[in-house]
């Protein structure tokens, strides 16, 4: 039964796709990302659905690709690297003394090219990893799943994270619209006639989605007296202001122990009473809950094992996760089993379950 075509849970996928971002964070051995971006591409290219939100995953590789050429263009510019192989012996611009320590080109050296290309693949990598997570998740039914305190931040989440999709939805249908009747062939003049039917169905659905959702009462809260507010907001003064200090006092040795976990765990403990008084005022109504099956445990499990790798790879093999620039990356056992175990979980979930087919489709 668990294999029949369903959707997964989307929590199951973001706790998924962060546990993949989390352990590309440890590491900028490109060998290592590329394998986690493999990972997120064969899940995506697998448990996609058809969707608006599952055609996004190619923006954000483009999102990538071009945060690598930024990173690049920006060690080409403002340089910075002293010693090494010699590419290129650009010029360099003299500057004021008052922007003393910035340079403007210079020599550009290998090593700081590779720097700078692993530095941006690893940002690139967790930039796709959630890419993937907004490509297999359903947002409604995310949304679903916010606890009742935060389903206002949820809903602007929500609706902020499937821009892309919402996006690379419009884009579609306005290339296939203009596919079928001529137009300009200036490249100039074909972009601002695909840009604006774009952007302006992009706007449409955004406020069909605002109506809609202000029609259903989301963001609107019942009555509550004014002694209910004033215990909801000490509440979470509370937790916050225990969270800091106890956050504070585990990263600084010199501050006494009792302000450490006790106040960390007292800030924590009042902020899930506040978020509980918060619920309170919250009314709404949950049609067929999401069910936790072994599936969504075992994309969540295999999520929380791609962490604990990086991690152990981080802390146990540095030479691994950060390799030196003068030579070829070198891979472990554990590095590759992170990808082993990412692709893991994907592989255990069911497949997705995809739209009937239109009369015109079945006709055709």
């Amino acid at each position: 039964m668990d294999r029949l075509p369903r959707d997964l849970h989307p929590v199951a996928w973001w706790v998924w796709a962060l546990g993949l971002a989390v352990a590309a964070s440890f590491t900028t051995n490109p060998l290592i990302l590329l394998m986690l971006v493999g990972v997120a591409a064969t899940t995506v290219s697998l448990r996609r659905s058809d969707q608006p939100w599952g055609r996004s995953f190619r923006l954000y590789v483009w999102l990538g690709v071009v945060i690598i050429g930024v990173r690049l263009a920006f060690w080409v510019v403002f340089g910075g690297w002293t010693g090494g192989r010699v590419l290129l012996d650009l010029p360099e611009v003299p500057l004021p003394d008052w922007v003393a320590g910035i340079t403007l080109l210079g020599p550009l050296y290998a090593e700081a090219l590779l720097f700078a290309l692993y530095d941006g693949l690893r940002l690139a990598t967790i930039v796709m990893c959630v890419g993937a997570a907004n490509s297999v998740a359903n947002p409604k039914r995310l949304l679903r799943s916010v606890p009742p305190a935060l389903y206002e931040i949820g809903t602007a989440l929500v609706v902020a994270v499937t821009v892309l999709p919402q996006f690379a939805d419009s884009a579609r249908r306005v290339r296939a619209a203009q596919a079928l009747r001529a137009g300009e062939t200036g490249r100039v003049r074909r972009l601002r006639r695909f840009l604006v039917p774009v952007l302006e169905d992009a706007l449409e659905r955004s406020l069909a989605l605002a109506a809609g959702m202000d029609t259903r009462c989301y963001g609107r809260t019942s009555g509550v007296s004014r002694a209910q507010r004033r215990t909801t907001g000490g509440l979470m003064l509370l937790g916050l202001g225990g969270i800091c200090v106890g956050t504070y006092a585990v990263l600084d040795t010199t501050a006494p122990r009792m302000l450490a976990l006790p106040m960390l765990g007292l800030g924590v403990a009042a902020a899930l009473a506040g978020m509980l008084s918060a619920g309170r005022r919250v009314e709404r109504s949950r049609y067929r809950p999401d069910p936790w099956r072994w599936p969504e445990l075992a994309v969540v499990g295999s999520g929380v094992l791609v962490t604990a790798l990086g991690w152990w790879v981080n802390a146990h093999q540095p030479t691994v996760a950060y390799p030196a620039l003068d030579a070829f990356p070198p891979v472990s056992g554990a590095a590759l089993l992170m990808a082993v175990v990412g692709l893991l979980g994907p592989l255990c979930s069911p497949p997705t379950r995809l739209a009937a087919p239109s009369a015109e489709a079945a006709v055709a």
